[in-house]
């Protein structure tokens, strides 16, 4: 019957293409094909560090203990540099906002004023990133693993009151950042130490540098004086390494003086330069489109679609990089 009678699609609309998925333009579908596959390989980054921390029979570094200093600050901030960054990203996410629905009003000027906010954010990510980088590899102080028992007498301050504690082998034990500014010294050459002992403590000063003095409070650490009042940085390290199997500075891919696993710090430096790479590439590129519409490129073409495409990208870096600061500073 003629009601039954099939509908026959031409082959022209059936095979003939130029009809875009989801209504979007070809570039936009390649930029969301990019940030699924790059979603995918960042997924299995944090996948297998959150493997590796759950197989983990040691303990692993506390957020707030690694990551607790400022630039040019003396004292304990726990996060509140990683926060700032954070903040500052945050922020450039909403600029470049701003900058795509400048773009949608063909705001040349709007477009301009807001892009140049995003690179600025992104610069100061970056280098701020590159500082905490630093920061991180020159470590805080240092820390050694005990190979012998020990007492260490100190003082408590909470609370003002002393207290002693014994450490056995095998134990991991941190130092400030002015006994680690002391031992890199002692390691480098032969500048003069001097040594005073007490009964609970060993005094060290470096000649060189006598603003720069560290009391030891090791009770056991006495019996290797040997009554000398000044001995060479070689002499220092031989006596420090009586004491201890492993002194490690900082931090690098195979060891670090946060904590005993290996891959905690292939982890972060791979993760984080990983994505502080994505963000300086984002600023490059975001450069070079600021650059094309500042000559009116954009303009002649009657729209501002590359904005929005590089503002994608840009969210992208913005929420990937939620998911890298909870899992390695927050949680």
């Amino acid at each position: 019957m003629a009601g039954d009678a099939t509908k026959v699609i031409p082959k022209e609309v059936l095979w003939g293409g130029g009809r875009s998925p989801f209504s979007v333009s070809y570039g936009k579908m390649m930029m969301w094909y990019f940030l699924v596959s790059d979603a995918l390989t960042f997924s299995g980054l944090l996948t297998a560090y959150g493997f590796v921390r759950h197989g983990s029979e040691d303990a692993w570094p506390i957020g707030e203990q690694v990551f607790q200093a400022l630039p040019g600050l003396e004292g304990h901030y726990p996060l509140i540099y990683v926060a700032l960054m954070t903040f500052i990203l945050i922020v450039s996410s909403v600029t470049m906002v701003l900058a795509v629905e400048a773009g949608h009003r063909l705001d040349k000027k709007g477009v301009i004023k807001w892009l140049g906010f995003t690179i600025i954010g992104g610069f100061i990510f970056v280098g701020s990133q590159a500082w905490e980088w630093s920061h991180f590899i020159h470590g805080s102080g240092g820390a050694f693993h005990i190979n012998q028992e020990m007492t260490v007498a100190g003082t408590n301050y909470n609370s003002g009151e002393a207290i002693t504690v014994t450490l056995t082998e095998g134990d991991r034990v941190f130092m400030d950042h002015h006994f680690g500014d002391l031992m890199e010294r002692y390691q480098e050459g032969d500048n003069a130490v001097q040594m005073s002992a007490t009964a609970e403590s060993v005094t060290l000063l470096d000649v060189a540098h006598p603003d720069h003095a560290v009391t030891l409070n090791v009770l056991t650490l006495n019996k290797y004086v040997e009554n000398k009042t000044t001995v060479t940085g070689a002499e220092m390290m031989k006596l420090w390494n009586a004491q201890t199997d492993q002194f490690v500075f900082g931090a690098n891919l195979e060891v670090t003086e946060y904590a005993e696993q290996q891959g905690y710090g292939g982890f972060f430096f791979f993760i984080t330069g990983f994505h502080g790479f994505h963000v300086f590439s984002g600023v490059v590129i975001n450069i070079i489109i600021w650059l094309l519409v500042i000559r009116g490129v954009y303009d002649k073409r009657g729209h501002y679609e590359m904005v929005e495409k590089i503002g994608l990208y840009w969210h992208f870096v913005d929420l990937v990089w939620v998911f890298v600061f909870t899992f390695f500073y927050l949680v």
